[in-house]
């Protein structure tokens, strides 16, 4: 039992660590108690944070208190005196990185980026990649995935649509910071907040942070789906193939795009051994906090770290612009993770046992390809080695029916 089970009555935890802590018997069964829970107004969370984040084989284990998935945030005033639209490829992304980097963008007399990525380990730099990667292996909708053939469990990893992702990664460090391998997230953040990049690409805290008091481009700063590519990999064939109406065919204006729900959103939850008095009071909490009327607020609020997740957040731009956003502003932002959340191609993370071994070893790889101790080859060949040396440990079998329990497949 995790520690925390131990110690705690309830936590706040990511979902991908739910089918771990739901296999250890950690966590208390919530169903009764959210269906009878009208407070919670359960059918106003979006679909995906339902099901994704709080449900597993059609019992609810957590309460969603945010919604996460990655945005590519750009600087209005500098693509609009460019004359350029945000980028609907990586490709894209590429060129508006260059042409802004090694200018001053926020008149400070020195020089400046074109893209402000994360990339440091240990931090979340890997579930960034998979923003780079998603697009060019998943075209086909959210049940295809990007991590495993769900027929097979073979890995993802070692084709040329992942190795166009890694060249496309690592190309933007030409356009970031010196030491970009090791730029953090919060480093990432101030400096594009400090009005020191053109680009970045991070969760929903960004927009939300833009508006806050010690922020130096309020209401300069747009939002856009993650690009997407013109070419994806033909999974049977092994082959980058063009996009058509049936390579892609939830395409918009010929690019795929794939917008990535990297770790999905916190959630809280109720530990199983809690007295049975105890776990009414946390779930009693857990419910005020996603409730509505204190979930609107936390989710305009950059310090809080909790992005929209209900249906109602997202139609509504009010409380954003109240919070401080220009109507442009919100929209922008709303229209982003509106854009993103209804996508038929979203693709869902990692939820299967032991998914932090897997992430960790593709953080370790990916970082050792960034500092060219290894070729792009040798990093895609280690993931799958080591991918699948984890999946025959944990058992074939079991680790394919979960991922396509993830995928909303048949075990």
């Amino acid at each position: 039992m995790p520690t925390w089970a131990v110690t705690y009555d309830a936590a706040i935890v990511l979902p991908q660590w739910l089918i771990d802590f739901i296999n250890a018997g950690s966590l208390e069964d919530l169903s009764d108690r959210r269906k009878s829970d009208a407070a919670l107004q359960w059918d106003d969370i979006a679909p995906l944070f339902q099901n994704f984040n709080a449900n597993y084989k059609g019992r609810t284990y957590a309460i969603p208190l945010d919604g996460d998935f990655h945005i590519i945030y750009y600087r209005t005033d500098l693509l609009q005196k460019a004359g350029l639209t945000p980028p609907g490829t990586w490709d894209d992304y590429l060129a508006i990185a260059k042409r802004f980097h090694g200018k001053d963008l926020n008149g400070d007399g020195t020089s400046d980026y074109g893209s402000c990525i994360e990339k440091r380990p240990k931090e979340f730099s890997a579930s960034i990649l998979g923003s780079f990667v998603a697009p060019f292996l998943q075209s086909q909708g959210t049940a295809q995935g990007i991590f495993f053939d769900p027929d097979t469990m073979k890995p993802l990893v070692n084709n040329p649509g992942f190795a166009r992702a890694l060249e496309i990664y690592k190309k933007t460090m030409d356009y970031g910071v010196p030491d970009d391998q090791n730029l953090s997230q919060a480093k990432a953040r101030e400096l594009f907040l400090s009005g020191r990049c053109a680009m970045t690409l991070d969760w929903g805290d960004v927009g939300t942070l833009a508006i806050a008091p010690a922020s130096k481009v309020i209401n300069k700063v747009g939002a856009f789906i993650t690009p997407g590519t013109t070419q994806v990999l033909d999974q049977k064939t092994g082959k980058l193939v063009t996009c058509d109406k049936f390579t892609c065919p939830y395409a918009i204006d010929g690019v795929n795009h794939a917008p990535y729900a990297a770790y999905g959103g916190w959630v809280g939850v109720v530990a199983a051994k809690t007295a049975p008095a105890v776990k009414d009071s946390a779930y009693s909490f857990l419910s005020y906090m996603g409730q509505s009327a204190q979930s609107n607020i936390d989710v305009t609020l950059g310090e809080t770290g909790f992005n929209p997740y209900r249906i109602s957040q997202f139609e509504n731009a009010n409380p954003w612009i109240k919070a401080g956003m220009s109507p442009e502003a919100a929209n922008s932002y709303l229209g982003a993770i509106g854009v993103s959340l209804n996508s038929s191609n979203m693709v869902v993370d990692l939820k299967i046992p032991h998914n932090q071994q897997y992430i960790e070893a593709l953080d370790a790889i990916r970082a050792d390809f960034l500092a060219n101790k290894i070729t792009k080859e040798q990093a895609m060949q280690q993931i799958e080695q080591k991918w699948e040396q984890i999946t025959n440990t944990v058992g074939t079998k079991s680790q394919r029916a979960a991922y396509r329990t993830s995928l909303g497949l048949t075990p």
